[in-house]
């Protein structure tokens, strides 16, 4: 079976099991940035929580722009690798103000795809990942973010080589996900890694994908 229709059955049983989720509305572009800069490697929940705390410190990016990395790290600091993250986010503000005269992306709606993910991914601190965060949610593109769920149950269904990485799962992964599909399968499947497919204990007798899944086959084996 060639990897495109695995991965379109895939996509239509996680559909069957969750439903299709549909897009908000377009949100602000450097608000989603900022958010998925505070998500690399934590929860929704502390998320946030830290971004509540740096808005209610800092009103307005200006308030974040003029802070001291140090402040913004303190405000920051339930999301973990607060320096790091501070600094991203404090780097790409002076950056931005001094490049565009002002705090947004919106002009980003404007440019293409690929061109947009090379933007933001030619700044510290701001990969593949993050860029394509922020491009399916905030501007609606078709872009096919992989995280840490989908990065493990793509190796399991075998739709990515067992020792893939998430940078090479970006470019392995879009053009087999069904067109038209990729925000749809990306959160299916990110659910479906919560309640189903655990990293440690997958919940296999709950599976509806097991006749596709290499993991499944090793373990039923053994």
């Amino acid at each position: 079976m060639e990897l495109q229709q695995k991965a379109e059955l895939i996509s239509e049983a996680l559909e069957d099991l969750f439903g299709v989720p549909t897009r908000e509305g377009a949100g602000d572009v450097l608000e989603c940035l900022i958010l998925t800069i505070l998500s690399q490697n934590t929860t929704d929940v502390s998320r946030d929580k830290g971004y509540i705390v740096l808005k209610d410190r800092f009103p307005t990016w200006e308030d974040v722009l003029h802070a001291d990395v140090k402040a913004i790290e303190a405000a920051i600091r339930i999301v973990g690798l607060g320096e790091q993250k501070s600094r991203t986010i404090k780097n790409f503000l002076t950056w931005l103000k001094a490049e565009h005269g002002e705090l947004s992306l919106e002009f980003m709606h404007g440019m293409e795809t690929e061109e947009a993910l090379a933007f933001l991914c030619q700044h510290k601190g701001i990969g593949i990942k993050t860029a394509s965060v922020t491009l399916s949610f905030a501007c609606g593109r078709e872009v096919f973010p992989v995280d840490t769920h989908i990065l493990r149950i793509s190796k399991r269904l075998g739709l990515i080589p067992p020792n893939c990485s998430a940078e090479k799962a970006h470019q392995l992964l879009p053009p087999i996900v069904p067109k038209q599909k990729a925000y749809p399968f990306h959160i299916n499947l990110i659910y479906f890694g919560r309640k189903i497919c655990d990293a440690r204990k997958p919940l296999c007798e709950r599976c509806p994908l097991t006749e596709h899944c290499l993991y499944f086959r090793e373990n039923a084996e053994t």
